[in-house]
């Protein structure tokens, strides 16, 4: 109990005791008491309005004096308002100062709350998604910047990615969306113009698909007359047959290994250009996949002989995929032929088609030499070889898994891989449970 609290229960007592001998000696003890209690009362009402009319007009100066346990409520008071003035001070001028770096950020940045309304932007966001004030604040960004990637980027709520989209402002300008959660219930909008980045990669894509097909002419002329050279001795002198015969084979298969590349190549520029997928079937994958697996069973021979891999397809009949069959059949074959180019002699290989309450999911497992850790994750990127020379000559592009990738990517389903060194491979795609379809709901 405090000093002042102390203090004031004296005072009451010395009152009540004073009040109780007056009353004693004038005989009328009921009169005195109830006399002191009103008094006391009325001291009391005085002070709290006192108290209320410095709280409402007059609580930025200093208290009024005030003596007893009503002191030490003003004081109290006071010193708590200087303590909250003080960190309010100090709350403005962080805010202040988080507001001046975000300003002068080359990227657009603006704060949102938890159903998506804009409480502040900075000048960037201003001209990135033509942000006007004070109209615009208050209102959810979702009513403002209506791309359908960036409607569903904010509805799924995953923020672990970025999206890209046009600014509303200049079609032009590609920005690169993020969104950060901060505090316990505001988004934090950052978005960054890769306009340039996105030029240099639409440029790098039409080269790409410009020199690959101009190179598919001369390769086709050329593998003609190769084919023809091969089959015809009229064309090198008899004493050149053995010699010239040899080097006619290695041209053969080096031009048709260029020619793959390039077949691969434009495939794979078709998928990142055409974002959209025009034409969906319902896919019979079991059907699809044996057939796969057949010619799995013939590159498997050709490239070990009497060696050949144990394949086996596992695939459920009644589970069916609505998709686009050429990309699937493209994205399904690479995954199975790589496994037999990947796998050595005697191998295993395991193609299993199955759906769940997820949906629907293709892996594929060989018995191969494995992959480090390291390596996983570039997998995918064009090009990209664990090992090259063995790549080379087992007749891989490196382009495989990436075209994988962009199918996959364009029917909405993921490629996940598990893979250790000497304990074999993995590859797993899992397809979305509305793209799966049973027989049953067929017929």
């Amino acid at each position: 109990m405090s000093e002042s609290v102390l203090s004031e229960i004296h005072r009451v007592a010395g009152l009540a005791l004073l009040l109780l001998i007056l009353g004693l000696l004038m005989d009328h003890v009921a009169f005195f008491l109830l006399l002191g209690v009103l008094a006391y009362l009325a001291w009391h009402l005085f002070n709290l309005a006192r108290f209320q009319r410095w709280f409402e007009e007059g609580r930025r100066f200093h208290p009024p004096e005030v003596w007893g346990v009503w002191g030490d409520v003003f004081y109290n008071v006071y010193r708590l308002q200087q303590r909250n003035r003080l960190r309010r001070r100090r709350i403005i001028r962080m805010l202040q100062r988080f507001q001046e770096a975000t300003a002068i950020m080359p990227d657009a940045t603006v704060v949102l709350g938890v159903q998506g309304e804009i409480e502040w932007w900075n000048e960037a966001a201003g001209i990135s998604f033509g942000l006007r004030a004070p109209q615009d604040m208050g209102q959810r960004i979702a009513n403002l910047v209506r791309h359908p990637a960036f409607a569903e980027f904010l509805t799924a709520g995953d923020y672990s990615g970025t999206v890209q989209f046009p600014s509303p402002v200049n079609e032009q300008v590609m920005l690169a969306v993020r969104i950060v959660r901060y505090g316990k219930e505001h988004l934090l909008l950052i978005a960054r113009d890769i306009t340039p980045i996105y030029r240099l990669d639409q440029v790098r894509r039409d080269f790409v698909a410009n020199v690959s097909h101009e190179l598919r002419t001369p390769l086709t002329v050329i593998s003609g007359f190769l084919e023809t050279m091969s089959e015809d001795d009229s064309y090198y002198p008899p004493q050149w047959a053995q010699q010239w015969g040899r080097s006619v084979y290695l041209m053969r298969k080096e031009a048709s290994r260029m020619q793959h590349l390039v077949d691969e190549l434009l495939l794979l520029s078709r998928l990142e250009m055409d974002k959209g997928m025009h034409r969906r079937e319902i896919i019979p994958v079991s059907d699809m996949l044996t057939m796969i697996g057949e010619e799995a069973v013939v590159l498997s021979g050709t490239l070990r002989g009497e060696l050949r891999h144990t394949i086996s397809v596992e695939a459920d009949p009644h589970v069916r995929l609505q998709g686009n069959n050429t990309e699937l059949r493209s994205a399904f074959s690479n995954l199975i032929f790589n496994a037999v180019q990947y796998t050595p002699p005697q191998g295993r290989i395991n193609v299993r088609w199955y759906a769940d309450a997820t949906g629907a999911h293709l892996e594929v497992s060989d018995t191969g030499v494995g992959i480090s850790a390291e390596h996983i994750p570039r997998l995918t990127e064009r090009f990209y070889r664990v090992d090259t020379a063995r790549s080379r000559e087992s007749g891989g592009t490196g382009l495989g898994l990436a075209i994988v990738k962009h199918v996959l990517n364009r029917h909405d389903a993921h490629l996940h891989i598990i893979s250790a060194p000497g304990k074999g491979s993995t590859f797993v795609c899992d397809f979305p449970l509305i793209l799966t379809i049973r027989s049953e709901a067929i017929n």
